[in-house]
């Protein structure tokens, strides 16, 4: 379950032999105020990538109630600046050098997301960046790149977030034509897509019968399901890749709460551990049993597996709908699970060295994420959650 990392003692360092200590070393920060969710993770930068200092995770809501009013409300406007001062503090005290924080569908979709970000300026210093959906995007894959397979020839990464879901689709072919990891490049994007819904919003849309039994649930659970299918679509560079999809050569990357808890639901895990989630390989016949599972208990059930818990037993249904159409728009044999996402990209990126030019693709991998199985018990009590 979702921890807050608040008062956990910093990261252990590794030995600094033949170089400065790594106390002088820059500190880079993400934030990510989701639909759901207030992340952050601070980092110092490793040649292997980077290593988490510290963490931060907060259930704010911020998008509670904005399918019906359009805007966000007041409450959810105080806890999302109570958790961005929260984050404000840290960075603060940290002496972050360099710094980027932002906003996703919530504040894409309200009519007051703009006042909400200068709000948010004024009480604690932050300035957010409303980003739009093909950077969500982008970042989901950069944030997860070390799950690709390269022996495969194509993958989607999805992320299912609190208020929308997107999608990419990668040419691994391509890619390893180029040296895949080894170049320090990106992998090619044959296209993007996001859909306006996530596990906030299907949920507000589709409240759960509170009558009925397994009948009326099972019913909630489909309807959930073929509205997700329905707004589902692919570009046409993405529909290039569909033999690759047939013929049994591409894989999917989930980076959201919703894969964890499933991975984790499929693990029979009495509490979540990161360490035998992330990265993990499971076939799409185990992830669609692992949701039906889900799909098959009423809310008190759903509470008592371990990866799920009662913050997480309203929501994850309507993760699990938009999961299984997904896999199910895209059959691949096997799904990689991932627990990162954009704060992981926007770091990485931070990081990233300038290219001299004329020196394309030369360098080392710039892109690792091997240091994500080497990060601090901050980060791994930052936990795995919707949104």
């Amino acid at each position: 379950m979702a921890k807050d990392a608040a008062g956990s003692a910093p990261a252990r360092q590794r030995p600094n032999r033949g170089r400065k200590s790594a106390r002088q070393d820059p500190i880079y920060g993400a934030i990510d105020l989701g639909t759901n969710n207030c992340r952050m993770l601070l980092a110092r930068r490793t040649r292997e990538g980077f290593r988490v200092v510290d963490a931060y995770s907060r259930i704010v809501r911020l998008g509670e109630g904005i399918t019906a009013s359009g805007e966000l409300s007041e409450a959810a406007m105080e806890r999302a600046v109570e958790a961005l001062a929260v984050c404000a503090e840290r960075i603060k005290r940290r002496n972050v050098t360099k710094l980027r924080a932002i906003a996703t569908e919530a504040c894409r979709r309200a009519h007051n997301g703009e006042n909400f970000v200068e709000r948010v300026k004024a009480k604690t210093g932050l300035e957010m960046e409303i980003i739009g959906p093909e950077e969500e995007a982008r970042l989901a894959v950069q944030g997860s790149l070390d799950l690709l397979d390269e022996a495969m020839d194509a993958a989607v990464v999805v992320d299912i977030g609190g208020g929308s879901t997107e999608l990419c689709w990668v040419d691994l072919e391509e890619w390893r034509n180029r040296g895949g990891y080894d170049s320090g490049g990106r992998p090619p994007l044959r296209g993007w897509s996001s859909m306006p819904l996530g596990v906030v919003t299907l949920s507000e849309r589709f409240p759960e019968p509170k009558t009925g039994g397994a009948e009326a649930r099972a019913d909630w659970y489909a309807q959930m399901k073929a509205f997700a299918v329905k707004h589902l679509k692919a570009p046409k560079g993405a529909r290039r890749l569909r033999p690759i999809f047939d013929d049994g050569r591409a894989h999917m990357v989930g980076t959201s709460g919703t894969v964890t808890s499933v991975a984790g639901v499929h693990l029979n895990l009495t509490r979540y551990m990161r360490d035998k989630v992330d990265g993990m390989w499971m076939t799409a016949e185990d992830a669609h049993i692992a949701c039906q599972r889900l799909a098959s208990q009423d809310r008190n059930g759903r509470a008592r597996e371990g990866c799920i818990g009662h913050d997480r037993a309203d929501l994850v249904l309507a993760g699990c709908a938009i999961y299984e159409a997904v896999m199910e728009a895209w059959p691949t044999d096997k799904v990689r699970v991932g627990d990162r996402g954009l704060r992981e990209g926007m770091l990485l990126n931070l990081m990233r060295p300038k290219r001299r030019r004329g020196r394309r693709g030369s360098g080392k991998r710039a892109d690792s994420h091997e240091a994500q199985s080497q990060a601090s018990e901050t980060e791994k009590r930052d936990g795995h959650e919707q949104g």
